[in-house]
């Protein structure tokens, strides 16, 4: 039986490049490769922890085409269970091709495909039961996955003591507070981008969202910011954290990489301070190779990596904010 559950999307990746510049129009530009691996928030952190030695299922999404196979391939060589996957007839499986060139941020042409597909109704209660960490990657992108039906799933793993984990996407500067407000005081680990979490709170200064998320309920609250580092706070004790530098390769991933770091600290019931350290090592890690989880550490790596790597971490006092 598996510890974590990922819920959320999923994605085919193909990734091209990487290339000096986009070709002109009518050109032929060749590369060297065009790989594609398993995508989405669920199926990235899922893989990572696979890779810290956590056993982890998936639930999602798919459409019966041969795309999914590309998804389910790659899940099933690192053990991730795959019981939990629905096929649609619907859809086609959710795509994206990244255009990585050099010096410049990636490309995206995404189709949305059987995420929208996906609803809170396709996640058991009886799995959930027996999980520790419940995590949700992806939230917002979703258009079936109601608001009023995951709260009462959240409701569901408080009453279980079993840990959730929310990771949101915000498309298109959309107004979700409202629908965010009564799942907040149900989520343990909330972990919004700065701009999603200013889009969520009105709110420039990362200290100022993490204090409206904090007023609202929320257990943890941690604000990735880049190449700034990261503000984490719970109760009346904040810290910030700064970054690992690392060579870039492909930035893909990263994000869900943290996610997993995050997953793994709650399940070795690590103190926030370390955890923090490990989240960032694997998101670090991740930038280092083409492709969303290719180049995410190991637990051995990674662990290695934090020995001998100082990061600047240090306590701060964060101003509570209500603004929404």
């Amino acid at each position: 039986m598996s510890d974590v559950g990922c819920a959320g999307i999923l994605v085919a990746d193909t990734f091209c490049g990487p290339m000096e510049e986009l070709p002109r129009e009518g050109q032929l530009l060749a590369v060297e490769s065009m790989p594609s691996y398993a995508g989405g928030c669920a199926a990235n952190a899922a893989l990572d922890l696979s890779k810290q030695g956590i056993a982890a299922d998936v639930a999602g999404c798919l459409g019966q085409d041969p795309a999914s196979a590309i998804i389910v391939s790659e899940l099933k060589q690192a053990n991730v269970g795959c019981d939990h996957l629905i096929y649609t007839a619907d859809y086609p499986t959710s795509r994206t091709i990244i255009l990585l060139v050099d010096g410049q941020d990636r490309r995206y042409i995404h189709m949305f495909g059987a995420n929208a597909a996906f609803t809170v109704g396709h996640i058991r209660t009886d799995w959930l039961a027996g999980l520790k960490v419940f995590y949700i990657g992806g939230l917002f992108l979703m258009p079936a996955f109601k608001s009023a039906e995951l709260l009462e799933l959240l409701k569901f793993c408080r009453q279980r003591n079993i840990a959730t984990v929310v990771d949101v996407v915000i498309p298109h500067e959309a107004d979700c507070m409202r629908e965010l407000n009564p799942l907040l005081p149900f989520i343990d680990y909330f972990l919004p981008n700065a701009d999603e979490a200013r889009i969520l709170t009105g709110c420039d200064r990362t200290e100022d969202q993490a204090g409206a998320f904090l007023a609202k309920g929320v257990g943890t609250i941690i604000v990735t910011q880049g190449k700034d580092g990261l503000l984490a706070a719970r109760g009346d004790e904040a810290w910030y954290a700064g970054i690992y530098p690392v060579s870039v390769a492909d930035p893909s991933g990263s994000g869900d990489a943290f996610c997993s770091g995050i997953i793994t600290g709650i399940i070795r019931q690590w103190d926030l301070p370390d955890t923090l350290r490990y989240a960032s090592a694997l998101g670090a890690s991740a930038v280092r190779a083409i492709g969303t989880t290719q180049g995410v550490f190991t637990a051995d790596e990674a662990e290695a990596f934090v020995a001998a790597n100082k990061l600047d971490i240090r306590k701060i006092k964060l101003r509570r904010n209500s603004k929404r």
